[in-house]
């Protein structure tokens, strides 16, 4: 069976989070595995890092995205965006990913799935977060 690309597993990866996102606010139970699986059928530690990162680190990451979200909140945007900002965000802060390769991918996917302002916000939080990390760096 071929190899998806990182990109197609980020696109994957956003399909995870985004189903998860919608479970929870609907308060349906759900197995994270079970939705891995099902998006995502071949085993893959890069999928399953950043799905499970992002899970454990979402208040964290809400709040980052919050303090860089001008006058809104992550809570307020679409599922979809939810699940590429979180992701991004994640990637960016604590994986060996380069940033520009984070942030290319980042608005790839909102090209393709968020409308224009959106897909501004994506790239204005994740630039903000870029320059504060490489400064501190």
């Amino acid at each position: 069976m071929e190899q998806l690309t990182r990109s197609e597993l980020r696109k994957n990866i956003m399909t995870i989070l985004y189903q998860i996102n919608v479970y929870s606010l609907n308060k349906i139970e759900y197995n994270v595995d079970d939705i891995i699986k099902d998006v995502n059928p071949i085993d893959n530690e890069f999928v399953k890092d950043v799905v499970y990162g992002v899970i454990t680190k979402k208040n964290e990451i809400d709040d980052i995205a919050n303090s860089y979200l001008n006058k809104w909140t992550i809570d307020r945007l679409g599922n979809t965006d939810q699940a590429i900002l979180r992701m991004s965000i994640y990637e960016l802060l604590y994986t060996e990913t380069p940033e520009i390769v984070v942030i290319n991918e980042a608005i790839e996917l909102a090209k393709l799935y968020s409308d224009d302002d959106v897909k501004k916000m994506i790239n204005g939080v994740l630039d903000k977060i870029y320059h504060k990390k490489v400064d501190h760096e």
